[in-house]
């Protein structure tokens, strides 16, 4: 549920105590931007429903309101949601914000689009949340996944360094390919600023979508 080199704790209290912290402690731990991958693969989609998944301060669930989604994001800070209905109100968009453990908060209704970026978790957690929200993925809507790929560990920049919270494309694909047709499954680099100059992280991302 980070975007950077954070993870989330091993259970969902200290987790969510841990990110409040976190969160607190700077204005904007992710800055403002959308991340890049969903800014790409949202780009052939019609704006309609929008889950946002561990939303953190918003940043992507606010973009994708500006783009004319409906959107929903989750998650369990309570301060990162505060800052992301901050940030939201400032820039005129309205975004539903809920405040929940993916563990066990069970999407309403089903979604056109469900974002999932930097949900690190180990696999016997990670793969029913996984599953689960590809059960809530409309009929023709899509899910997107990215996160830090497990050899981002020694041959990327930053991320987690719990290999145990690291996973790849093709482990998605186990996750959720039997109820969802996959597009594109592959690792991808992304580009990151640090004290040495330009470096790259590399990160998964599998796309897929609900048979209609």
């Amino acid at each position: 549920m980070t975007d950077s080199s954070g993870d989330r704790a091993s259970t969902p209290a200290m987790g969510a105590t841990i990110w409040d912290e976190r969160y607190r402690a700077r204005e904007l731990v992710w800055g403002a931007g959308p991340n890049k991958f969903l800014v790409e693969e949202a780009a052939d989609l019609v704006p309609a429903t929008a889950l946002d998944v561990a939303c953190g301060e918003g940043r992507n669930a606010i973009w994708l309101a500006e783009q004319g989604w409906r959107v929903t994001g989750v998650d369990f800070s309570g301060v990162g949601l505060a800052k992301a209905a901050t940030l939201a109100a400032a820039r005129g968009v309205e975004v539903q914000w809920v405040e929940g453990d993916l563990t066990r908060w069970d999407p309403p209704v089903a979604y056109d689009l469900v974002a999932v970026l930097y949900l690190q978790l180990p696999v016997e957690v990670r793969r029913p949340v996984f599953r689960h929200l590809a059960s809530s993925v409309a009929p023709g809507g899509t899910m997107l996944v990215v996160a830090h790929d497990e050899s981002n560990l020694t041959d990327g920049y930053g991320g987690p360094q719990d290999a145990a919270v690291l996973y790849g494309p093709e482990d998605v694909v186990a996750d959720i390919g039997e109820l969802l047709q996959v597009q594109r499954a592959e690792r991808v680099r992304r580009g990151v600023e640090s004290p040495d100059g330009d470096v790259y992280a590399i990160d998964l991302l599998v796309r897929a979508v609900a048979p209609k």
